[in-house]
């Protein structure tokens, strides 16, 4: 591995999915030349990953993760990188002072409560900071990609979920209760009926318009006109891009119901920007036009002026946040 620039420095950087944990060294630019804007980018080396295999529990996640963890410090060390800490971008809802996950969907089986601080403690006395995984994605997009040189920056993940962090100056805003930023659980009425993730049938944008919802949407709607249903909501982005009057209105639908939630959010934050990442933004234009016009429709006046821009930094995102939240903890002098 390269060596840092003068004023780098490099942390290993965690990022715990449903199906996967990737790892990265991450050599972020001197704090300062960042926010000058001055063009650097963190480097992103030693990428690698593990899958989660969640079903056998929290307690195997975790150990699995310090072994993990283990095995990236030791390729550190015989690369000759100094390591200055550890980031970690957690699913579920982490308690960053105290490393305990307080809160996590039934997708990982006994996450919640889970000590991560003190498992990592039993493998190293380096500096270990987390936060929740969207968070840490905003981060990254915040300090590194669409939303540099913003001051305040509304992040929005569209995947197999829905989930959105709100970075303020560059820190990330979590909330009297660690949730903030949770972008799925915004009411839509085009959700009513369908079950969002966290158990409500009441009407949330996620169980409609994450690549999950897109599938279950169409499906639904294929249900009643005897259509051919599909596995994935890539399926429904082919069929549309194909002309399939059905999947284009269940694009259309799903796009705009997001960006009026969307919009309604910008009105209580008043963001300079609103970054939008995720396989989903992939559906092409007809999904950004939709998108963009829920947006129009809902947004104030003058918060309409805010771009709604597409990420640049893809999945090494998590892993850079990651390592800017964990410089931020170490420079505030904090174990």
């Amino acid at each position: 591995m390269s060596g840092g620039a003068a004023g780098a420095a490099t942390y290993l950087a965690f990022d715990i999915g449903g199906t996967k944990i990737a790892s990265g060294f991450v050599t972020l630019p001197d704090e300062n030349s960042a926010h000058a804007d001055c063009g650097r980018k963190p480097r992103v080396e030693a990428q690698c990953e593990i899958p989660t295999e969640a079903s056998r529990g929290g307690d195997d996640i975790r150990e699995r993760l310090t072994a993990f963890a283990s095995r990236q410090l030791a390729r550190a060390r015989d690369e000759g990188a100094v390591i200055r800490g550890i980031g970690i971008a957690a699913a579920g809802v982490p308690d960053s002072r105290t490393g305990v996950i307080v809160s996590a969907t039934d997708i990982l089986p006994g996450w919640r409560g889970q000590r991560i601080y003190d498992a990592f403690a039993k493998v190293t006395d380096l500096p270990v900071h987390m936060v929740g995984d969207v968070g840490a994605h905003g981060l990254g997009e915040a300090g590194y990609g669409a939303g540099r040189g913003h001051g305040i920056v509304l992040s929005i993940g569209v995947g197999t979920g829905i989930g959105g962090a709100i970075v303020v100056d560059g820190t990330l805003f979590s909330g009297a209760h660690g949730v903030a930023g949770h972008a799925g659980h915004v009411p839509s009425g085009l959700g009513r009926g369908f079950l969002c993730s966290c158990g409500t049938r009441e009407g949330h944008i996620e169980p409609v318009a994450s690549g999950t919802g897109l599938k279950d949407l169409y499906n639904a709607r294929c249900d009643a006109e005897e259509g051919e249903p599909v596995a994935d909501g890539s399926q429904v982005a082919a069929r549309a891009a194909a002309g399939e009057p059905l999947a284009v209105g269940v694009i259309e639908d799903s796009a705009r119901a997001l960006g009026e939630c969307i919009g309604g959010m910008g009105n209580l934050i008043d963001p300079d920007v609103i970054v939008v990442s995720g396989s989903v933004v992939k559906a092409g234009p007809l999904w950004w036009n939709a998108l963009r016009a829920g947006f129009e429709d809902s947004a104030l006046q003058l918060v309409r002026s805010a771009p709604l821009v597409e990420g640049e930094l893809g999945g090494a995102a998590p892993l850079i946040g990651a390592a800017v939240a964990v410089r931020r903890h170490v420079a505030q002098g904090r174990p």
